[in-house]
């Protein structure tokens, strides 16, 4: 890549060559007779002797807010936003059913199926003394 003809950087070259070369790829027709049928040797060296035209275009500068165009959120707006979510404060669950459910919590029930673990164990050892 040490010769890259008219172009200014391997890195343009690269990109140019690419697009040359899916150009070929789709049906265009080569500017140049070579020996390769490699598309993309054929795009290098058709842009090597500056055979595809390009164009550089000049970037546009970001355009970046003045500094009094930015805004800031401060204590005002910040203050006014917890005061709305304070007030539409609900609790996740009523109290009555709080309640409920700290009773329901204190005494578990067990089902006709499942027995307590106290008292599996307390018939093993009964088993195994008459065993």
């Amino acid at each position: 890549m040490k010769d890259l003809g008219n172009v200014d950087s391997k890195y343009r070259f690269v990109i140019i060559a690419s697009k040359r070369a899916k150009e070929l790829l789709r049906g265009a027709k080569s500017r140049l007779k070579s020996k390769s049928r490699n598309p993309i040797r054929i795009a290098q060296n058709e842009v090597r002797l500056g055979l595809v035209e390009f164009e550089i275009l000049k970037t546009k500068k970001e355009e970046v807010p003045e500094p009094e165009e930015r805004v800031f959120l401060g204590d005002e707006v910040v203050s006014e936003i917890e005061e709305e979510v304070a007030g539409d404060a609900v609790p996740a669950v009523p109290e009555d059913e709080a309640a409920a459910g700290a009773e329901a919590e204190a005494e578990p029930k067990f089902s006709e199926e499942f027995e307590p673990l106290e008292e599996l164990e307390e018939e093993k050892g009964g088993e195994e003394e008459e065993g």
